[in-house]
């Protein structure tokens, strides 16, 4: 099925970022979105952000999607080993927290099939090559599908 796809992402961005950034990118569309898919708060977490900080910014980009009846994909991330394991462990319970709450669908972890894989990595070693890309994208879409139904 044919499928517009716009990228409303900004590299580097934290959820605040994107938060900030999300009524002028929903206002700029001619039509409301069939799906969003919410993938931030890696950013907050290289940075060492208060998990908290990224899980509040979060929960008003999911309430903004909610009042204007956008459906959500939240992908989620998880932590760099570095973080340390009381950081890690809430990182990783702030997504399907949020997906309850607001009761959406989540695709656990967004770099599934790619994470610690450096030859499918830009030279950045944060950002996946376009090899990468194709494998995110083969394996987030059966999600996106069961999401847009």
């Amino acid at each position: 099925v044919p499928a517009t796809v716009r990228n409303g992402g900004v590299a580097g961005d934290t959820a605040a970022q994107g938060r900030a950034r999300l009524r002028w990118g929903l206002r700029g569309l001619k039509a409301r979105p069939d799906l969003v898919i919410v993938e931030l708060g890696a950013n907050d977490m290289l940075r060492g952000l208060p998990v908290a900080q990224a899980q509040a910014n979060l929960d008003r980009i999911l309430t903004e999607l909610r009042a204007r009846n956008i459906p959500v994909l939240l992908a989620g991330m998880r932590a760099a080993p570095n973080m340390g394991g009381d950081y890690a462990r809430a990182f990783e319970a702030m997504y399907p927290a949020l997906a309850k709450k607001h009761r959406v669908a989540l695709y656990p972890f967004f770099l599934d099939g790619v994470a610690g894989r450096r030859a499918l990595f830009q030279a950045d070693g944060l950002h996946p090559d376009p090899r990468g890309v194709a494998i995110i994208v083969r394996r987030i879409a059966p999600a996106v599908r069961r999401a847009l139904k």
